[in-house]
């Protein structure tokens, strides 16, 4: 019995989880409404695929349970969240809706301004980013030294640059390709 409500509860997490990955930008929520969202997407797919197609179209279920879903998230999004399905502004962080000021409230702790998240590449300027503060019990290099000093750690600042997005690909290429360059000489 408490496998069933488990598995129950598990597949209902990832039809939520699809569902909201189905529509264009972030859509921040507590697991538990992810599972919510799966779990009545589960039973009002089932029902209207069954309500409609009788025992013999029950394979069509998932489907089904996966559409419902999808219609869900887009009523939370439009009248809970107030954001529109598409477009540029469906790529911005929302503003409302469960559990989103605790999200909000993390990005701004890890230095990351959640009104800006979502906005590039849809013919927004690029905003400057503020400089990121090392973690703690990082070894400090000081500002004078050259990267072939110590080219290991300006490589790995590269790679961290590089996987939060600061350098895009061709970026991280070029400046990787010239300090390794320097090294040669």
């Amino acid at each position: 019995m408490v496998g069933q409500i488990l598995g129950a509860m598990f597949l209902a997490f990832i039809t939520g989880a699809l569902a909201r990955f189905a529509l264009p930008g972030p859509d921040p929520m507590p697991p538990w409404l992810t599972i919510a969202i799966g779990l009545a997407g589960t039973a009002i797919g089932t029902g209207i695929v069954l309500g409609v197609g009788g025992r013999h179209a029950a394979s069509w279920s998932g489907l089904g349970s996966f559409v419902a879903a999808v219609v869900l998230v887009v009523i939370y999004r439009r009248f809970v969240q107030k954001r529109p399905l598409w477009g540029k502004d469906a790529y911005r962080f929302p503003e409302r809706g469960f559990g989103v000021e605790q999200y909000r409230e993390r990005l701004k702790r890890a230095g990351i301004d959640p009104d800006q998240v979502g906005i590039h590449g849809l013919g927004a300027p690029l905003q400057p980013r503020q400089p990121m503060q090392p973690p703690f019990g990082t070894a400090h290099v000081p500002l004078g030294d050259h990267p072939t000093d110590n080219p290991a750690h300006f490589l790995g600042l590269l790679e961290e640059l590089h996987d939060s997005d600061v350098l895009d690909d061709d970026e991280y290429t070029a400046a990787r390709t010239r300090l390794l360059e320097s090294l040669r000489t």
